[in-house]
């Protein structure tokens, strides 16, 4: 054995009386870890290049396999996108709901603005991926829905902290999708820029939510001539 590779026994030596290179035989991976191969292959490729610019050879050639072992494990490029998809959304939810365990809800909307960001951080390549229009259909939905998701968790909060100022409690899920759709955006501009620090973005993120709920109008009224 090599550096934990096997090798074949049966070589010996050569005609010259030098010891001849040993073959080494390759581990085959098992059916779950050539799956786990792939996705992480097809993630990868998917956020360098887009779902289009993808192909399954690509794929096929990064892991060392053929093509039909693609097809075998998900059906095709448009299975390894959808698994992938469905994964990365299901990651970041859980990030953010779990994150969400304060009972002040200054620091509720801190850790949801650091969910997002550590998700960001963490998985760069799953969240390129989430960002652009899925060009198939998808089990968790699309990215705006997940926002949503998102949003809902939050509106709980939200309509609790309403009903206690004496605000309406109904326009919480506007608040909600406002408050996590800019975050969300944010997030978005913060990926490729990556300034100022994490930290320092989900502070002045919270800065302006909180800012502005503080002294959220029980009756917002429009200054301008156009009313409706």
């Amino acid at each position: 054995m090599i550096d934990g590779v096997a090798t074949d026994p049966s070589s010996t030596s050569s005609p010259s009386g030098e010891p001849k290179p040993r073959r080494a035989r390759r581990t085959r991976m098992t059916g779950a870890e050539r799956r786990q191969q792939l996705l992480e292959i097809g993630r990868t490729l998917f956020a360098a290049k887009g779902f289009e610019g993808t192909s399954v050879e690509e794929i096929a050639a990064k892991a060392g396999v053929s093509k039909p072992v693609v097809y075998e494990h998900f059906g095709g490029k448009e299975g390894l996108y959808a698994v992938v998809v469905d994964r990365e959304m299901r990651r970041l939810l859980d990030m953010v709901t779990s994150s969400l365990t304060a009972g002040h809800p200054r620091e509720l909307l801190e850790q949801a603005a650091f969910a997002l960001l550590d998700y960001i951080e963490e998985y760069t390549d799953g969240f390129r991926i989430l960002v652009r229009d899925s060009p198939i259909p998808q089990s968790t939905g699309s990215f705006a829905s997940l926002i949503s998701d998102i949003a809902t968790q939050v509106e709980d909060i939200l309509g609790r902290e309403f009903k206690n100022r004496g605000f309406d409690p109904k326009l919480a899920p506007l608040y909600a999708q406002a408050l996590v759709g800019m975050v969300a955006l944010t997030g978005q501009w913060w990926l490729d820029v990556r300034r100022p620090k994490k930290a320092e973005v989900a502070a002045h993120l919270v800065n302006l939510c909180w800012h502005g709920l503080e002294r959220l109008e029980a009756k917002p009224h429009l200054i301008g001539r156009r009313k409706s």
